[in-house]
Protein backbone atom coordinates (compact mmCIF):
# COMPACT_ATOMS: atom_id res chain seq x y z
CA UNK A 1 0.00 0.00 0.00
CA UNK A 2 1.11 3.57 -0.74
CA UNK A 3 3.06 5.41 2.15
CA UNK A 4 0.87 8.50 3.18
CA UNK A 5 2.32 11.74 3.50
CA UNK A 6 0.49 12.78 6.77
CA UNK A 7 1.10 10.65 10.04
CA UNK A 8 -1.97 9.53 12.00
CA UNK A 9 -1.39 12.43 14.29
CA UNK A 10 -1.21 14.95 11.38
CA UNK A 11 -4.44 13.55 10.30
CA UNK A 12 -6.27 13.89 13.77
CA UNK A 13 -4.84 16.94 13.94
CA UNK A 14 -6.41 18.69 10.43
CA UNK A 15 -9.74 16.83 11.70
CA UNK A 16 -9.40 18.79 14.95
CA UNK A 17 -8.84 22.13 12.91
CA UNK A 18 -12.28 21.08 10.45
CA UNK A 19 -14.21 20.79 14.00
CA UNK A 20 -13.15 24.70 15.11
CA UNK A 21 -15.68 25.61 12.27
CA UNK A 22 -12.83 26.21 9.78
CA UNK A 23 -14.44 25.40 6.48
CA UNK A 24 -13.71 21.90 4.46
CA UNK A 25 -12.31 23.40 1.22
CA UNK A 26 -9.92 25.88 3.00
CA UNK A 27 -8.44 23.27 5.05
CA UNK A 28 -8.07 21.21 1.68
CA UNK A 29 -6.26 24.22 0.01
CA UNK A 30 -3.99 24.23 2.99
CA UNK A 31 -2.98 21.02 3.17
CA UNK A 32 -2.68 19.95 -0.67
CA UNK A 33 -5.34 17.16 -0.24
CA UNK A 34 -8.27 16.50 -2.23
CA UNK A 35 -11.72 16.81 -0.78
CA UNK A 36 -12.10 13.09 -1.11
CA UNK A 37 -9.04 12.04 0.88
CA UNK A 38 -10.60 14.27 3.94
CA UNK A 39 -13.89 12.66 3.46
CA UNK A 40 -12.05 9.32 3.75
CA UNK A 41 -10.27 10.40 6.33
CA UNK A 42 -13.29 11.97 8.51
CA UNK A 43 -15.20 8.69 8.06
CA UNK A 44 -11.91 6.60 9.28
CA UNK A 45 -10.63 8.56 12.06
CA UNK A 46 -13.11 10.82 13.02
CA UNK A 47 -13.61 12.21 16.51
CA UNK A 48 -10.47 10.43 17.47
CA UNK A 49 -8.08 11.49 19.53
CA UNK A 50 -4.00 11.15 18.63
CA UNK A 51 -4.03 8.19 21.01
CA UNK A 52 -6.47 6.30 19.88
CA UNK A 53 -5.39 6.91 16.35
CA UNK A 54 -1.78 5.05 17.40
CA UNK A 55 -3.94 2.46 19.33
CA UNK A 56 -6.23 1.13 16.50
CA UNK A 57 -2.67 1.30 14.29
CA UNK A 58 -0.88 -1.07 16.32
CA UNK A 59 -3.90 -3.20 17.13
CA UNK A 60 -3.60 -3.47 13.34
CA UNK A 61 -0.31 -4.22 12.97
CA UNK A 62 -0.79 -6.94 15.73
CA UNK A 63 -3.77 -8.47 13.94
CA UNK A 64 -1.63 -8.93 10.72
CA UNK A 65 0.93 -10.59 12.59
CA UNK A 66 -1.44 -13.18 14.20
CA UNK A 67 -2.75 -13.57 10.92
CA UNK A 68 0.12 -13.77 8.97
CA UNK A 69 1.02 -16.45 12.06
CA UNK A 70 -1.65 -18.81 11.82
CA UNK A 71 -1.42 -19.23 8.15
CA UNK A 72 2.16 -20.27 8.59
CA UNK A 73 0.50 -22.78 11.20
CA UNK A 74 -2.36 -23.83 8.92
CA UNK A 75 0.33 -24.36 5.91
CA UNK A 76 2.40 -26.87 8.27
CA UNK A 77 -0.88 -28.98 9.47
CA UNK A 78 -1.35 -29.21 6.03
CA UNK A 79 1.58 -30.87 5.05
CA UNK A 80 1.44 -33.00 8.41
CA UNK A 81 -1.52 -34.39 7.10
CA UNK A 82 -0.32 -35.16 3.74
CA UNK A 83 2.62 -36.48 4.68
CA UNK A 84 1.08 -38.80 7.63
CA UNK A 85 -1.89 -40.01 4.39
CA UNK A 86 0.75 -41.17 1.26
CA UNK A 87 1.81 -43.48 4.80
Amino acid sequence: MRQSRFTEAQIAGILKESETGMNNREICRKYGISAQTFYTWRSKYGGMQVGDVKTIKALEKENATLKRILGQKELELAAVIAVLEKK
